[in-house]
């Protein structure tokens, strides 16, 4: 039987996976970029985003992936099958990557999925194992190599970032030329830390789901203990935009992984409640969640026909706010296009054509 509250989990993640990506349609290597003087609510936006935004839909994605590894091994009893799966979505990947957009996630998951299914039959002691060690790797390669490169600020209203701005407008041509070698540079951070990141958390998906976490949720002292460990590597997080140490700088996206794996499990852990305890629906999210590749992949070309045809100078006036009103939208979009969609087809396009390469492999 379905699990519908991993459909309505998959559903915030893929509708919340907007909010995080929206800034990178513009310039791609730069993501959001401020203003020397940015207004208030690009503070009190940037406080949200750290604390329940950043990191924590795509690590809600990789949860969720690596318990549908074991859901579809359990059905099948055989990798064959999910391994077909695999290739098929990391063709997808590639051609998502290569001709889109550069920041793809489906080629990360194929290949973090492909080394997690080796660990399919694991002990959960395994699993967790496993799982604080990938993601340790990933942290901690992550850390050093910002202390060895750090991140150079730069605001949008300065020269530098208006002649990069400049020299991305062009054809076609340069923009896929562009696209291309940002996409190669994540493919070479695949095996160094993407891989390693992805693969942990999928393997605590798997424990998770062994463990009835999508079924009836956090038991109490967990739920104190997720929640404490979730504030706190929030609070930190926040803390460290305010200081310039080059070690602090350097430790931001690591500690921000972390606070998203907790902020994750939280968010799983109340939808479970809602629907589970107070008999909450959530109709249109669970439609969306069975939509989710054909969501991920309509979000890409509705934000890059926006920055990149029709209004590519947003790049210039947008502040957070503005991002967040343009992504809502959005989202209210694709929860009205998946209701509809579901009331005629019970599949979505790019899931029937995943499904039908994976059979015909």
């Amino acid at each position: 039987m379905r699990n519908q509250n991993m459909d309505v989990i998959r559903g915030v993640a893929v509708l919340g996976l907007m909010y995080m990506n929206a800034y990178s349609f513009g310039l791609f290597e730069f993501g959001y970029v401020p203003l020397q003087s940015p207004p208030f609510s690009d503070h009190v936006i940037q406080w949200v985003s750290l604390s329940v935004i950043d990191g924590r839909f795509r690590s809600l994605f990789c949860l969720l992936f690596g318990a549908g590894l074991y859901i579809q091994w359990q059905r099948y009893q055989q990798v064959e099958q999910l391994q077909k799966r695999l290739k098929v979505l990391a063709v997808f990947g590639l051609l998502h990557g290569f001709l889109l957009w550069a920041g793809d996630i489906l080629f990360i998951y194929a290949c973090a999925g492909w080394l997690v299914i080796q660990y399919l039959d694991a002990s959960d002691e395994m699993l967790l194992k496993r799982g604080w060690q990938f993601l340790s790797l990933a942290a901690a390669i992550t850390f050093l190599i910002a202390l060895i490169d750090p991140t150079l600020t730069i605001y949008r209203d300065s020269a530098d970032f208006l002649a990069s701005y400049n020299a991305s407008r062009g054809s076609a041509l340069t923009i896929f030329v562009n696209n291309s070698v940002m996409f190669i540079v994540m493919l070479i951070a695949l095996p160094l830390i993407t891989l390693w990141m992805a693969a942990g958390l999928m393997l605590f998906g798997i424990y998770g789901y062994k463990n009835k976490l999508f079924e009836t949720g956090l038991t109490k002292l967990s739920k104190i203990r997720v929640l404490s460990i979730a504030l706190l590597l929030s609070a930190i997080r926040i803390s460290f935009e305010y200081q310039s140490s080059l070690f602090i700088s350097a430790l931001k996206e690591p500690v921000s992984w972390f606070a998203a794996l907790f902020t994750a499990l939280l968010i799983i852990h109340f939808v479970v409640r809602l629907t589970t305890k107070h008999d909450f629906h959530f109709i249109a999210l669970q439609r969306a969640g069975r939509l989710a590749l054909t969501l991920y992949l309509m979000q890409t070309i509705c934000l890059l026909v926006l920055f990149k045809v029709f209004y590519p100078h947003w790049v210039l006036s947008f502040n957070h706010l503005e991002y967040y009103v343009l992504v809502s939208g959005l989202v209210i979009f694709q929860l009205s296009f998946s209701v509809i969609y579901s009331r005629y087809f019970k599949q979505g396009p790019m899931e029937f054509i995943w499904r039908k390469y994976t059979n015909a492999a």
